[in-house]
């Protein structure tokens, strides 16, 4: 019965841009399960895959007027599933017993974490996380990891000790790969396909 309401996909999405109900329930159900297997497989957990697709349907409803009906709408609703499903692994990562368990699975990656902070996304994501830094470190960072500086000369434009600079580095050199590993869009699709492949 469904597929043969929604033969005119345009008319439904136009519609449904408009605020009619509904076209978002014929979409939704004629969407529903394949977003829904698509989430299923990502997460593999059907009580979390029920939440989460009815935040992608959500989200459709919430951006309706940003749909392009020239372009794939199931394409489009595929990515909200993608980020959708992205945003959960963000919330996992921020428990602390997934945050510890992720840094013992992942131990190599992590550790790989340092070179890519200073050679990729540098514009965006480092900056983001040089913003968690109390003033003091996210200056020690920048004089010494980003500048160039020797500890002793960081030392003495703050008017520190190099022993000071050593340690506060250590730290924000650690904040940082903590905050990049976890917030990395591309860590975090690493790390959920290797969830998926376990």
């Amino acid at each position: 019965m469904i597929n043969e309401n929604f033969h005119d996909e345009q008319k439904w999405l136009s519609s449904l841009k408009g605020g009619d109900r509904t076209a978002f329930d014929v979409i939704y159900k004629f969407y529903g399960n394949r977003i829904y297997s698509r989430v299923l497989s990502m997460i593999k957990l059907t009580e979390v895959t029920d939440e989460l697709v009815q935040d992608v349907f959500l989200k459709v409803w919430e951006k309706r007027e940003d749909i392009n009906e020239s372009l794939s709408f199931q394409g489009w609703l595929y990515r909200i599933a993608e980020n959708i499903v992205l945003d959960y692994y963000r919330r996992l990562a921020l428990d602390l017993k997934m945050r510890k368990h992720m840094l013992e699975t992942y131990a190599e990656l992590y550790n790989q974490t340092e070179d890519y902070i200073l050679n990729k996304e540098r514009s965006q994501l480092l900056d983001k996380a040089l913003q968690q830094l109390p003033p003091q470190r996210q200056l020690i960072f920048r004089l010494c990891r980003l500048e160039g500086k020797s500890y002793e000369e960081a030392a003495s434009l703050l008017n520190i000790s190099t022993s000071t600079v050593s340690n506060q580095l250590v730290k924000a050199t650690k904040n940082i790969k903590d905050y990049v590993f976890f917030n990395s869009k591309e860590f975090i699709i690493f790390m959920v396909a290797l969830y998926l492949r376990s």
